[in-house]
């Protein structure tokens, strides 16, 4: 597999809800299985900066190299012979450029919308914010997140290293097949947040069951600080 698209993503709010696994069923790709932590399910609202955005490892895409996204995304895991692959599905994802949601959707099959988005992040001090805010209809929602002291590695076996080290991402065809696709980044450091959430409305994107689930406090939330990553071309597996 080559790199098909390059970036830096930084600043990543991770805002974490534990589901009941059959909300996410029939978002299950073919030859994928859920991936839990600790017996629990989970979903994670994310919000980033892409950065020096780039195809084929060195393409620029003029006026598409910096850029937000917003996703809801779930974990997964798939057996590739003797290999446990522990798996990113996304069940929707926000951006504010039109060609980009186009070609994802096209190369990856991945659900892709263009909506008006902005970001905020503030570091004074030891003190962190970071907040990704979308418009739909008119309104705006945001989820945010505030945290204190220096970033560290996700401990081992934590949670927060359980969200951040999924290097596989699945999406389902279609057709009714799979495809699978590699991202690789070094390991991200995280602050823990002191206050994080959801404010506003997400049914209209995500469904009223999962909306619902946004509307209460997260079970947990950090702020990733982030690194360069390559996206490889992907594969079917099913």
């Amino acid at each position: 597999m080559r790199v098909f698209l390059s970036a830096e993503w930084r600043d990543l709010v991770m805002v974490n809800y534990e589901v009941d696994p059959k909300l996410l069923h029939d978002y299950v790709p073919p030859g994928t299985v859920l991936d839990s932590f600790d017996g629990r399910t989970y979903v994670s609202l994310v919000g980033f900066q892409f950065r020096r955005t780039s195809l084929f490892g060195a393409l620029p895409v003029p006026f598409h190299r910096d850029f937000d996204e917003i996703n809801l995304r779930f974990y997964v895991r798939h057996k590739e012979g003797n290999e446990d692959r522990r798996g990113v599905v996304f069940i929707a994802e926000i951006v504010p450029k039109r060609a980009i949601a186009k070609v994802a959707r096209i190369v990856y099959g991945e659900n892709y919308i263009r909506l008006p988005m902005k970001h905020r992040v503030d570091k004074i001090g030891a003190n962190i914010t970071a907040e990704y805010e979308w418009q739909q209809g008119g309104a705006w929602s945001k989820i945010y997140v505030h945290a204190s002291g220096a970033p560290a590695p996700a401990a081992e076996g934590s949670l927060e290293q359980f969200i951040t080290e999924h290097y596989w991402g699945y999406s389902k065809q279609r057709n009714g097949g799979s495809l699978e696709y590699r991202v690789e980044h070094v390991r991200w450091n995280v602050w823990r947040s002191t206050a994080a959430g959801f404010e506003g409305d997400a049914t209209g994107i995500y469904g009223a069951a999962l909306g619902r689930v946004l509307q209460r406090p997260p079970d947990s939330a950090f702020i990733a600080d982030g690194s360069p990553v390559s996206v490889l071309t992907g594969k079917k597996i099913q």
